[in-house]
């Protein structure tokens, strides 16, 4: 008996490109559709191409084995979240085959499968219901599922009164819990606070343990890598790289990034997070002489200059830069906001630095994700992963020794004193 629970075969989705069908649309997107239209038709990102479909999967063919747990990452557009909707039946594939060898458990975003006019407690039978569940075998687990949720308050609460914290703990603990043989999970910890985090990553662990297959969409590599025996990366809807974790992920450390000498264009960069308005058009990476560099010895000064053109005036412009090692994720960031300085208006094309005295990270790779919004919160472009930086070891300390990543991401000046 074949050991195989998914198999694909030269799987591929097709979209088409144009105005969705009418529909209510929040605040949110409402202020972004009517910004969107404000942009000079000189001023709009030069991806825009004539065609009128878009592969969001293009002949993908891999094959999972019982029991495996499974990494799923790519840049923003990669194809991963269709992919799971395509193995939950969520989308219809437009070509090619697939075959599900068990029952699908799928947590593909926030309170997926929930109906907002029923409680908690409703929503857990329906839930177990859609899994093809009896009613027995849920209320074996009803009690641990609302342990695990945190939510005992609000069981008979029509979930529709929930904050997205509550929704997800209760989504993520029916999905888990009610013995899917597949669990299909998509960004789950992008949602909820540290410990509850923990708690997801402990119980993937636990189900695979249990010889179930768990399929994981996650940007957090330092949890694929703990999780996962193996990943498959995704590159514009098609398999970029199947295999060990380690390997894969170092491989994404460059995937579509090109070092640039430490210039980076982005008026036809991927990496805009999608449905951002592109108004960071360039950056540029600088010593402390001013020459474009890609690779900086820990403690150098490093200066970033950024491009911008808005679209609408920002009466106070706030940018943000992060700094993200490829395994363990955010090291550190730098922020306007917390700078203590507001910058000037921005109404037209300007140039805006950030200027760090001591670089403070120990050698390695870097990836540099970038943000332009207003003091409103409202985060106008973001750039996820857009710039690539090498740091390379030197006498950070002035003792005569070089310091290596053995001793930590970041490398802090301290001051010692004995006392008698």
């Amino acid at each position: 008996m074949s050991d195989i629970a998914v198999r694909v075969q030269n799987l591929s989705k097709q979209y088409r490109i144009g105005e969705a069908q009418a529909r209510y649309k929040t605040l949110r997107e409402s202020l972004v559709s009517t910004a969107k239209r404000l942009v000079p038709s000189n001023l709009k990102a030069s991806t825009r191409v004539p065609e009128t479909t878009i592969w969001a999967l293009n002949d993908v063919s891999f094959e999972i084995h019982q029991g495996e747990v499974v990494g799923i990452i790519g840049r923003n557009g990669a194809g991963k979240s269709t992919l799971l909707k395509v193995l939950a039946h969520i989308t219809t594939p437009t070509k090619g085959r697939v075959e599900i060898h068990g029952r699908v458990g799928s947590l593909l975003e926030v309170g997926t499968g929930f109906h907002n006019e029923l409680t908690g407690r409703e929503n857990i039978y329906l839930n177990g219901a859609i899994l093809g569940m009896k009613k027995a075998e849920i209320e074996r687990k009803f009690d641990e599922i609302v342990d695990f949720a945190e939510i005992e308050k609000f069981l008979d609460t029509p979930v529709k009164h929930y904050s997205s914290g509550m929704y997800m703990r209760l989504a993520f603990a029916v999905a888990a819990h009610l013995e899917p043989e597949i669990l299909l999970v998509d960004e789950v910890l992008a949602v909820g606070d540290a410990e509850f985090q923990k708690k997801c990553l402990g119980k993937m662990g636990d189900v695979s343990k249990e010889g179930r297959t768990v399929l994981f969409v996650s940007h957090n590599m330092a949890a694929i890598q703990k999780l996962c025996k193996s990943i498959i990366l995704l590159n514009a809807g098609k398999v970029n790289f199947l295999g060990q974790p380690e390997t894969g992920i170092r491989h994404y450390i460059t995937l579509d990034i090109t070092p640039g000498k430490g210039f980076y264009d982005f008026n036809s960069a991927s990496t805009h997070r999608i449905g951002s308005i592109p108004i960071i058009r360039n950056i540029r990476l600088l010593d402390d002489a001013g020459n474009l560099k890609h690779s900086f010895l820990s403690g150098d000064k490093l200066i970033i200059e950024f491009i911008v053109e808005p679209i609408v005036p920002l009466s106070v412009p706030q940018f943000g830069i992060g700094f993200d090692d490829v395994i363990s994720g955010r090291v550190f960031s730098v922020t306007t906001f917390s700078s203590n300085v507001l910058l000037s208006p921005l109404n037209r094309r300007a140039k805006v630095i950030c200027q760090i005295d001591e670089l403070p990270l120990a050698p390695g790779s870097y990836l540099l994700s970038l943000s332009a919004g207003t003091n409103e919160s409202l985060v106008m472009d973001s750039l996820d992963y857009a710039v690539s930086i090498e740091v390379e070891p030197s006498d950070v300390y002035g003792n005569g020794r070089l310091y290596g990543p053995t001793h930590g991401r970041v490398l802090v000046r301290s001051k010692w004193e004995k006392y008698d």
